[in-house]
């Protein structure tokens, strides 16, 4: 991974108190605050086109609006169709400057969670909040993005650095397989020094925090087949325990040994009978049998959350220790499903907030605390957090992500695009 020195973090977390904002700086504010309404403007713009991930064609056409804003920042931008991951595709853009300072990697996506189907499809204002499918996730996040990267144009920052924006339009729900779906973004990972996510900012008792970690999100499915027969003789030599009773015995051992600090992991969905099966996507199925008849067939599907890759595999390991040992007349299987990487807390993370803490308090601006990953999902950032430091929450702050009513507080544009703004300046001009 590509850290920010040591030294250096040790000097930002020793700095001064306070020092006044650069001409630069104040340029920036001062600009943000002047294109509030010009910001809320492309936001209703950007919600009213639905692009639930798989309305292929609103991701298509949010991509389109979004394009001619890095243009004009002097951007290379390109689309990247992801039709073989059975996704819409990506916007990627590549600002060149000098080549001397930190080199900047912008994530945020296009889609949302509400498909073409759902009744919520419409931005309303109402006063100082935005109501609206992806007001805040993530629509409002590419806003606070566009608008941090304006004012450094306008205070002339931006001409000397060095930045690459991917914004994905399968976040929501990735495409497969995952590694085509994610190549561009892990690629361009790769190229930089560090990363910014410019999902919502997370408020807890009314303090902005600052999220260095994010948790996985990976699935598993258990599957156990054992000998039929009459329920007479459940238990018996002959017949053994039935899959259900075995299915039951894993699942509840999970609960009672598996229990770590950022762990959890959940059943979401259990079958069993004469017969039991899932559709292809997992979400469903069907189960058929009687209750004179011993269960021959069982299945659980689930998830799981981790810190770390590193725990991912060790729980993974409890995991399957504890599907290999059956009950009698009873096999078991469980297979591991790739999904969303851990993000865990590293030392150029904790470097970035110490950073940005420092832009803080040149603003007048609180200081974030870190975050406590348990209060934060899954997202892209983690693909490249093994090769770079990164920092989450860059975007506005909101409330009800996710479900009809979604809400963004308009007023935190502000607050958020102009320590974006300073941020990434003071990182492209850092030498790398």
């Amino acid at each position: 991974m590509k850290l920010l020195p040591f030294a250096a973090a040790a000097a930002l977390i020793a700095g001064p108190l306070h020092a006044a904002p650069s001409a630069a700086e104040k340029q920036m504010a001062a600009t943000v605050a002047a294109e509030q309404q010009r910001n809320v403007a492309l936001l209703e713009k950007l919600v009213n086109v639905n692009s639930g991930t798989l309305n292929l064609a609103g991701v298509t056409e949010v991509g389109a609006l979004v394009r001619p804003e890095l243009d004009a920042l002097g951007f290379e931008t390109r689309w990247i169709p992801m039709a073989d991951a059975q996704r819409a595709g990506h916007l990627v853009a590549v600002h060149k400057g000098n080549g001397r300072g930190k080199r900047l990697l912008l994530i945020g996506h296009l889609d949302t969670v509400f498909e073409k189907d759902s009744p919520f499809q419409a931005f309303i204002r109402r006063g100082d909040k935005g109501e609206g499918p992806g007001a805040s996730d993530n629509k409002g996040g590419v806003v606070v993005m566009l608008a941090a990267l304006r004012a450094m144009q306008a205070a002339g920052t931006l001409k000397n650095a060095d930045i690459e924006v991917v914004l994905t339009g399968d976040e929501e729900d990735v495409g497969t397989p995952i590694p085509l779906a994610r190549r561009d973004l892990i690629a361009a990972g790769k190229r930089a020094d560090a990363a910014l996510d410019f999902e919502g900012l997370s408020v807890v008792d009314g303090k902005d925090m600052g999220s260095i970690a994010r948790r996985s999100s990976t699935s598993w499915t258990l599957t156990v087949t054992a000998r039929g027969g009459h329920s007479s003789g459940i238990f018996g030599a002959s017949a053994g325990n039935g899959a259900v009773y075995e299915l039951a015995r894993i699942i509840d051992t999970f609960r009672r040994e598996l229990p770590e600090q950022n762990l959890t992991f959940n059943v979401g969905l259990v079958l069993g009978g004469a017969q039991a099966a899932l559709d292809a996507q997992g979400i469903r199925g069907t189960a058929a049998g009687k209750s004179n008849i011993i269960a021959e067939q069982a299945i659980a599907r689930g998830d799981m959350r981790t810190l770390s890759n590193e725990q991912t595999a060790r729980v993974r390991a409890r995991m399957q220790a504890i599907v290999d040992q059956p009950l009698a007349g009873a096999k078991a299987a469980i297979r591991f499903e790739e999904g969303y990487p851990a993000m865990a807390p590293t030392d150029g993370n904790r470097a970035l907030l110490a950073m940005l803490n420092g832009v803080n308090r040149d603003l007048g601006l609180p200081e974030q605390a870190p975050l406590d990953p348990l209060k934060r999902g899954a997202g892209d950032i983690a693909f490249v957090a093994a090769d770079v430091a990164g920092l989450v929450g860059l975007g506005p702050s909101s409330e009800g992500d996710h479900a009809p009513g979604e809400t963004v507080d308009l007023d935190s544009f502000e607050r958020q695009a102009t320590r974006a703004a300073v941020l990434m300046s003071r990182l492209a001009a850092t030498p790398r």
